[in-house]
């Protein structure tokens, strides 16, 4: 379990995660800019895997960061959201949906019922699923369980889902695409600004305790 336990720890993680993303994205960007012909294509192709692996990696790390320090506030789950209590009793409402046996549907609705004093633990370690495709269906799923407002992220859709995952898929299956220079660039401006967004929004959740219940 993670040692973030204040907002300290967890601004220094977002942080570190972030400045060295960014450190990386931008010596892409050079090594782009000072190639030439061939070199220069090999820069983009090589580039834009590694920018899409920034993208899912600090998505996936600062919503579970963001997950831990929520875990290690000690809440009651009738504090919280209740996107974050289902972190807690997904099991259980898995036995809701899928459960054809009388016994189970009772214990699970039971203990949901009989639960919301006790103190909230959060499945952490496997609640934040990229699915190994960052698509703008899998971010919003993410962004709709840590309660975040999407609006901002919406009308960058398209370009997650073609200019960034769909470019991604096609270098990593071995296919040719061709990409400029400029095209690279603007790309990975528009990377770095997805994660300073996303970081901002975790903060900005944490200043305001967004995550906890308004009952």
């Amino acid at each position: 379990m993670s040692n973030i336990k204040t907002e300290t720890h967890l601004q220094d993680a977002l942080d570190s995660e972030f400045a060295w993303r960014i450190k990386e994205i931008s010596t892409l960007k050079i090594l782009v800019k000072t190639g030439r012909g061939i070199h220069a294509n090999t820069a983009v192709r090589a580039g834009i895997p590694i920018l899409y692996a920034h993208w899912e990696g600090f998505i996936k790390k600062s919503a579970t960061y963001y997950l831990e320090y929520i875990n290690n506030q000690r809440f009651k789950y009738k504090e919280l959201k209740s996107c974050f209590v289902v972190f807690g009793i997904k099991r259980h409402i898995n036995a809701l949906v899928e459960s054809k046996s009388s016994s189970v549907l009772i214990e699970a609705l039971e203990f949901i019922r009989a639960n919301m004093d006790e103190r909230a633990k959060l499945k952490v370690e496997s609640a934040i699923r990229t699915e190994f495709n960052l698509s703008s269906k899998v971010f919003s799923n993410i962004g709709k369980a840590l309660g975040l407002q999407l609006s901002w992220y919406e009308p960058r859709y398209n370009l997650i889902d073609e200019s960034l995952l769909n470019r991604r898929n096609t270098i990593a299956h071995g296919e040719y695409l061709d990409v400029d220079a400029n095209g690279f660039r603007d790309l990975a401006d528009e990377v770095i600004l997805l994660l300073r967004t996303f970081k901002t929004d975790i903060e900005n959740a944490v200043s305001l305790q967004s995550f906890k219940s308004a009952a």
